[in-house]
């Protein structure tokens, strides 16, 4: 819709200037093809901006992007290390992924 597209439009402004929770929902935005064409390699990109900052949420989408190998070669040992920054910042959701990659007892 248009408005999901305006949207798109401002958060590309604010993410080109830095700025990380638009970075993350610019890579939200394009992980869905919401308002841009969907693109897992640009969603990831976007998460990793986002994530280098600081941003719990784009920690933990960062770690999804590891974990199930979208926009990027999966990989669990990268997957944790984000989850693990995102939990450290009290992100639950991560806390939840990151059981998915310890080994099993």
């Amino acid at each position: 819709t248009k408005s999901i597209e305006a949207a798109a439009q401002w958060f590309q402004k604010a993410a080109g200037k830095g700025h990380a929770a638009a970075q993350n929902s610019l890579g939200l935005l394009y992980l869905r093809g919401d308002g841009v064409p969907a693109d897992a390699t640009k969603a990831f990109e976007w998460f990793q901006k986002a994530a280098k900052q600081g941003d719990a949420d784009a920690e933990y989408n960062l770690g999804l992007r590891y974990l199930n190998g979208e926009g990027v070669s999966k990989d669990k040992r990268k997957a944790s290390r984000w989850f693990r920054k995102a939990v450290a910042q009290g992100h639950l959701m991560a806390q939840n992924s990151l059981e998915t990659c310890l080994p099993s007892k």
